[in-house]
């Protein structure tokens, strides 16, 4: 039996467990050099010790045996928070390194993303260093050596760098869930042409481009014959099989550069770039012809047939949607003919483009 995933959030204390090491361990050091020049006593590096070392072990043992390790490791990194603001009167407020821990551990709080978790962490950090400052009654010595400012620049370089890295890593990841989004956005699941609001977008260049240039372009509208009958007699998933097929024919008979997409339910749309009547004809006529040739695995008995109405570019049109209604009433004067050909909208003849000089093919009901 296959084991359940595990939520990406579950296990968070194990990516966190390594960053919590490193991060204990440089303050400790800094800590360690302010203390040794200090003189403390062995309690002030007994403190040391637990918090720098042995805290991140204990940690990551109570998120691990956690029932919500997620929480747990949210509550950890609250304590962390609070135990580096006892090595502020642990290190008699020697400000450097003071100011540098403290920064550094809200900016790690910033950059998890957990919503509110620094403010969550203010009155922690607060209180433990006025508990440690009450039970410690350290000096004020708020002044660092050569030695000191020395100690803070490897933990102000490796933060600096983990930080890049991670934001880097969660730049690309955020680019590439964006180029999924946009890619679910363009694509039509079913049949994987591009959907609706893409090909319109490529519609609406191809007639700025004509507008402008002149550059004559041609959309075929196809829509497949009788498909309220193949889903009242075959049922939906056979309709689904269907217009996966057509798509697959339309997507088989065009180029790279043309934008084939579905305009909703079995009616298709193909933008066709510096194509005129003559070519976009001959691609409606390949899609036509190997439609009709098209059996479906098990039910030799349904005829696939389209009717496909054409329109190029003309001054007329002033809008995508003219460009479209014309497309549209080529289709539906070729269904009204009896379906399985081609229509060309007669306006279309003044975009510069001579009509097809073979006649679309007989038509069957």
């Amino acid at each position: 039996m296959p084991r359940p995933k595990r939520h990406p959030t579950h296990d968070m204390y194990r990516s966190i467990y390594p960053l919590r090491m490193l991060g204990m361990g440089l303050g400790g050091v800094v800590t360690g050099v302010v203390l040794w020049e200090r003189s403390v006593s062995p309690v002030d590096w007994t403190v040391l010790v637990l918090i720098c070392l042995v805290w991140p072990q204990v940690a990551f043992w109570l998120a691990r045996r956690s029932a919500d390790p997620y929480r747990a490791e949210i509550r950890n990194l609250v304590i962390d928070s609070a135990l580096t603001a006892v090595l502020v009167p642990l290190m008699h407020f020697a400000l450097l390194p003071s100011v540098l821990l403290c920064t550094l551990t809200m900016q790690d709080k910033i950059t998890t993303g957990i919503q509110g978790l620094w403010a969550r962490s203010l009155p922690g950090m607060m209180a433990a260093g006025l508990a440690a400052t009450l039970l410690l009654r350290p000096g004020f010595e708020p002044e660092s050596s050569l030695w000191v400012t020395v100690a803070c620049l490897p933990v102000l370089v490796m933060h600096s760098l983990a930080v890049s890295v991670t934001s880097y890593r969660l730049i690309r990841k955020v680019s590439h869930q964006n180029q999924q989004l946009d890619e679910l956005r363009r694509i039509d699941a079913l049949t994987g042409l591009y959907g609706r609001h893409h090909w319109q977008e490529q519609a609406e260049a191809a007639l700025a481009r004509f507008q402008a240039e002149g550059t004559v372009t041609s959309l075929l509208m196809l829509d497949i014959d009788h498909f309220k009958h193949i889903n009242d007699q075959w049922g939906h998933s056979v309709g689904d099989e269907v217009i996966r097929s057509m798509a697959q024919l339309v997507r088989a008979n065009v180029r790279a550069t043309d934008c084939a997409g579905r305009y909703g339910g079995d009616e298709f749309a193909v933008v066709l770039p510096a194509q005129d009547l003559a070519a976009a004809h001959a691609v409606a006529e390949r899609i036509r012809a190997q439609a009709f040739e098209t059996r479906l695995p098990g039910l030799p008995e349904l005829r696939l047939t389209c009717s496909i109405g054409i329109a190029a570019t003309d001054p007329a049109h002033q809008r995508v949607r003219d460009w479209v209604d014309a497309a549209d009433a080529a289709l539906y004067q070729t269904k009204h003919d009896g379906r399985n050909g081609i229509s060309i909208h007669p306006g279309s003849g003044r975009a510069g483009a001579p009509l097809p000089a073979a006649a679309s093919p007989a038509r069957v009901a």
